[in-house]
């Protein structure tokens, strides 16, 4: 993920506007958007909003999708002005009109007689390049210098974070809406570019109501006054205004294509379920609960296991017990068992990783406190007392409780890129994880009179002994945001692949590491360039014997040139390090968090 906390507050910010939703039915919703009341409107028959039209198959032309929202031009963040759907009864008309008032004339009067920090500022979290950018229909025939590898047929998809309506309140870069940005290679070195919102359940509510109407997990719920939030929304939902049973997350963090599936997740919702169509356009399906088999949230970090095709995952509770929770499914999709991982207190775990027969859990420093609100604080602690540990879980364990504990020195890790086994020369297996080490622990929460470090570290634990070791690999350099090639996920490997965070928040460049030289190779991306996490394709489809270069492959990302205003793909050959090819991009593409790469074959198969 890529954050934002000491960016300049000059606003680049446009407000979107969003029109009434005319009808619901089931999970299907449909709208009416006034996009020139002047000249043009909708068709009587409305477009649904929670997924594109239909192309026909008919016709050569495709129809054209209208954005969900259209952008207001300001340089103020203002909230949105009240809309009351059309379904609310006269009480709740009413009952909606007084909690506005509650909400205007009360709560926010009172957070303006506090001084935001800069991590909670929307002026700050929110400007430039972090701004939010309108939904982009389709747009074909993009201008391609150099050539695109074969390999990259498909689409190339980044999530990230994208608020609809001017935030209220306080607002963290994590706060935003989903939104998907897709890059579609083809054949003859052509390629398409669209992004759209992933149409949440809470997304879905708040623009029928064109406001906020959902608090802010990061950015609102501090102290008394995000303990209001939290009631003036209990009251909403206890009248009706807004449901909560069909979530309230924002699918903005992580993206993976499983089972013929493409998966918008964010650890406070179940995932997505978004469809590539035939355009290369996306289009979300609904909350995916695996065929009736989950109804708990997902982190946003599942594990794709090369060899066997499972998807091992995590679910963890901040209420009540148990905190945590690992299962997986299996390559058609068939859930194991919970396996009930005993832990002392809610913890933030945000990533972690597995190996041929492992699982690795981080129980690090970051731990969910919501007593703290009480105090005024926020529900995010960074608890110095607390020894920071990993467990190792046997996969195949039925019942959990062989996982067995490690403790290393004090450190918070956001990822974790790799793990695999080794055999010491006493015959001990030693579990080696990979991971970037956050210094200070609460750098992206909290602000820190410290300098940020994010330092890619190597851990071994001996699974006899428990006893651990902990370096840091590349010294003085803050790496974040990036993988190994996924074909050797849960193996031994040689090569790495970051974003150059720096200078902090922003990403000015990819290093490639050798973890067993340490020797780094860097692409930078050049004066006023930024970018983001960047994603490895194999060149090649490997075997279980792994034949071939383990760097024989491609990198590819968007980078946004903020002095000359344009945003691209690159794409760098892996074994150089060298660009290959780049893609200029119809429109802004903010900076954002995680994405994947889909193979033309692999969308032969996408369930329909």
């Amino acid at each position: 993920m890529i954050f934002s906390s000491t960016m300049q507050p000059s606003l680049h910010f446009f407000t979107p506007k969003h029109q009434s939703l005319l009808q619901t039915q089931s999970q299907l919703f449909t709208c009416k958007f006034i996009v020139n009341p002047a000249k043009k409107t909708v068709p009587r028959n409305p477009l649904p909003l929670l997924s594109p039209p239909a192309q026909s198959r008919s016709s050569p032309h495709p129809e054209v999708v209208e954005p969900m929202v259209q952008r207001e031009r300001s340089n103020v963040l203002v909230p949105q002005h009240p809309n009351y759907p059309v379904h609310l009864n006269r009480f709740q008309k009413l009952a909606a009109v007084a909690l506005d008032k509650i909400e205007t004339s009360v709560i926010m009067r009172l957070e303006k007689n506090h001084v935001l920090p800069k991590m909670v500022d929307p002026a700050v979290q929110i400007s430039g390049n972090f701004a939010p950018v309108e939904e982009c229909p389709v747009h074909h025939g993009l201008e391609v210098v150099g050539p695109i590898p074969a390999c990259l047929r498909g689409v190339y998809v980044r999530n990230g974070a994208n608020p609809m309506f001017a935030p209220s309140g306080g607002h963290h870069l994590f706060d935003g809406d989903g939104m998907i940005h897709a890059v579609s290679l083809g054949l003859g070195n052509k390629a398409s570019y669209s992004c759209r919102y992933t149409r949440t359940s809470r997304l879905v509510q708040e623009a029928r109501f064109g406001r906020c109407m959902f608090p802010k997990p990061i950015g609102e719920l501090h102290g008394h006054l995000g303990l209001a939030r939290l009631g003036l929304y209990m009251a909403r939902a206890c009248l009706g205004l807004v449901d909560g049973s069909h979530g309230t997350g924002v699918a903005n963090a992580g993206l993976v294509y499983f089972n013929g599936r493409l998966l918008a997740m964010s650890e406070d919702d179940l995932p997505y379920h978004v469809k590539i169509t035939g355009d290369a356009d996306l289009e979300t399906i609904g909350r995916f609960n695996f065929n009736d088999q989950i109804d708990c949230p997902l982190i946003a970090h599942p594990k794709l296991d090369p060899v066997t095709g499972d998807l091992h995952t995590l679910n963890y509770n901040v209420l009540k017990k148990p905190y945590l929770k690992y299962f997986r499914f299996d390559k058609f999709g068939r859930k194991s068992r919970d396996l009930r991982v005993d832990i002392d207190q809610a913890t933030m775990i945000h990533d972690f990783a597995i190996t041929e027969n492992f699982v690795v859990i981080p129980d690090h420093q970051m731990v969910f406190k919501l007593s703290e609100m009480i105090q005024g604080g926020s529900p995010v602690v960074y608890n110095k007392n607390k020894t920071s540990r990993f467990g190792v879980l046997q996969q195949n364990d039925v019942v959990g409780s062989g996982i067995q504990w490690i403790n290393v020195r004090n450190c918070f890790c956001f990822h974790l890129w790799n793990a695999w086994e080794e055999i010491s020369d006493t015959g001990d297996k030693i579990i080696v994880v990979i991971g970037s080490c956050m210094n200070p622990p609460d750098s992206i929460f909290n602000e820190s009179k410290d300098t940020f470090r994010s330092e890619l570290s190597e851990f071994r634990m001996n699974l006899r002994t428990r006893q651990s070791t902990q370096r840091v690999i590349v010294p003085g350099m803050n790496l974040e945001a990036g993988q190994v090639n996924g074909q050797y996920l849960g193996q031994k490997t040689r090569f790495v692949y970051l974003a150059i965070a720096d200078p902090w928040p922003k990403c000015s460049g990819i290093a490639k590491v050798d973890l067993q030289t340490g020797k780094v190779t860097k692409f930078m991306y050049g004066t006023w360039r930024y970018g983001g996490e960047p994603f490895f394709v194999p060149e090649k489809k490997q075997t279980c014997n792994r034949n071939g270069n383990e760097d024989e492959g491609y990198i590819m990302g968007f980078v946004r040139d903020e002095k000359k205003e344009m945003s691209e793909m690159v794409i760098v050959q892996g074994s150089s390090m060298e660009q290959v090819a780049a893609i200029s991009l119809p429109s802004r593409v903010p900076y954002g968090f995680h994405g994947t790469f889909i193979s033309q074959e692999e969308l032969r198969r996408q369930v329909i």
